[in-house]
């Protein structure tokens, strides 16, 4: 790292220290702090608005899709394609109650209101190597918003944090759209309790502005009839809207579930993001490249976006490690310019060819995070053999995926050093903008970027003591 002094302008360390001594926005992290916001260009801004379109309409085939597939419809118009192994891949491993709960006419057309794509930041554009419909880092970055609007001003993505607070209201009160003053209930289970500060404290400034919107524990709540109720003062309170923050893996820790998954009209339209566990797979990626399908994503997305996630979606495979006839080959990377009829033959792949990623594709206590992530280039042999026998072995309930690796470039910015120096960190950079849907308008909004700035020497890219979080601000 390089130094460069004192003088710099923009956040102060205090201010930094300060601020966050204030408010512990995630449970037991820590991050680098840095006196600007990230640089993109306007070009780079763009396409990050076009990608949250892109992914939008993604997931409204996706449902297509899935829906087709799992009643064997034909998926085009024009000629014949059917694929029932789409829904068995989307269903492997999950309870009966929430597949039917996902197919049930109550909730059809119901897409998540807040997506976050992960984009790498390469020589050639962005990467987009998942999409998440359960984020964490809303408040975050609407609270680094608000701390570095002072020096950024308006060039901010969702510039203070008014911008993100006012989006993530609207999409939850549009859940109750009857109502002029919903009673929200944001829920978070033990598994994400990392997020519970960064969640409070965007509830409180919520109730700043008078909305009547809290956090809760799903514990906390309980079904009165047909209602969900909080209990306030020893009172029950109805509760309109409920934003889940819990994957679906984690539904028998969620006392409620059962209710909700009951598909009753009057608890399943208050409840966002659905519980369709379709729409939480990795996987997804993986079927947009499949030769099959290429048909149904032209036919199904708007040419604009069919074009966008061609370009920034990294070739994926399933690995579904199926019993092959002898003349039949795996839809895979080559081995010694080889294709392969068995995904154990990966092994054999030198380290040039490993440059790939494996990683579990959802459902699972690993899915999130970088926890059941393996990059094939920078792990040893005998990991890189673990990590492929570990996706055959519980592909019967838990599919991974196979993901080329699109390295990120190097890139410089800012940080502070323990002692409140300014030093230049050299490093690699991923994106996660945030869209809030309007469904009126069938859209996806752009309302703020939170940047991750990890060590050059990190291959994974992933929120840890050593990486810097920023805010996002358009360079004119």
């Amino acid at each position: 790292m390089h130094k460069e002094g004192n003088n710099f302008e923009g956040l102060s360390y205090a201010e930094a220290q300060t601020a966050f001594a204030e408010h512990n926005l995630f449970e037991n992290k820590t991050w680098r702090y840095s006196p600007s916001a990230f640089a993109l260009s306007p070009e780079q801004v763009a396409m990050i608005r076009k990608i949250g379109q892109a992914c939008y309409d993604f997931y409204r085939a996706q449902e297509l899709l899935y829906l087709r597939s799992a009643m064997d419809k034909n998926l085009l118009r024009n000629r014949e394609l059917r694929a029932p192994w789409v829904a068995e891949y989307l269903d492997r491993g999950k309870p009966e109650a929430l597949i039917q709960h996902a197919r049930s006419t109550a909730v059809r057309g119901t897409q998540p209101m807040v997506l976050r794509p992960d984009l790498l930041i390469t020589e050639d554009g962005f990467a987009l190597t998942e999409i998440d419909s359960v984020p964490g880092g809303i408040g975050l970055t609407a609270f680094l918003n608000s701390l570095y609007t002072d020096k950024h001003g308006d060039a901010l993505i969702g510039a203070g944090s008014e911008d993100m607070l006012e989006a993530f209201y609207q999409v939850l009160a549009s859940r109750a759209p009857q109502l002029t003053a919903p009673y929200i209930a944001i829920l978070v289970s033990d598994e994400a309790a990392t997020y519970r500060p960064e969640m409070e404290w965007l509830a409180s400034q919520l109730r700043l502005q008078g909305r009547r919107v809290h956090v809760y524990h799903p514990d906390d709540v309980m079904p009165l009839g047909d209602a969900i109720c909080v209990g306030i003062d020893g009172d029950p309170q109805e509760v309109d809207v409920i934003y889940r923050f819990w994957e679906l893996f984690d539904l028998a820790n969620v006392p409620i579930a059962e209710h909700l998954l009951a598909a009753r009209q009057t608890a399943l339209l208050s409840l966002t993001p659905p519980m369709r566990h379709f729409q939480e797979e990795k996987l997804n990626l993986a079927l947009f490249h499949h030769h099959i399908l290429e048909d149904f994503w032209r036919e199904n997305l708007p040419k604009a976006s069919y074009q966008i996630l061609s370009e920034v979606i990294p070739m994926t495979w399933v690995m579904d490690p199926v019993q092959l006839p002898p003349n039949a080959v795996l839809d895979a990377p080559l081995v010694s310019g080889k294709p392969i009829s068995q995904w154990q033959q990966l092994i054999e792949a030198g380290k040039k060819e490993r440059n790939l990623i494996i990683k579990i594709s959802g459902y699972h206590e690993t899915a999130w995070g970088a926890r059941s992530v393996t990059l094939g280039s920078d792990c040893s042999r005998h990991e890189w053999e673990d990590a492929i026998w570990q996706a055959v072995t519980m592909a019967e309930n838990s599919l991974h995926v196979l993901q080329n690796y699109e390295k990120p470039k190097r890139m410089s910015h800012p940080v502070y050093a323990a002692d409140g120096t300014v030093q230049t960190m050299n490093g690699r950079v991923r994106l996660c903008p945030y869209y809030f849907v309007d469904e009126k308008r069938q859209a996806a909004d752009l309302h703020g970027v939170l940047a991750t700035l990890c060590p050059a020497d990190k291959k994974i890219i992933h929120g840890m003591k050593d990486a810097a979080l920023l805010p996002c601000f358009e360079r004119t």
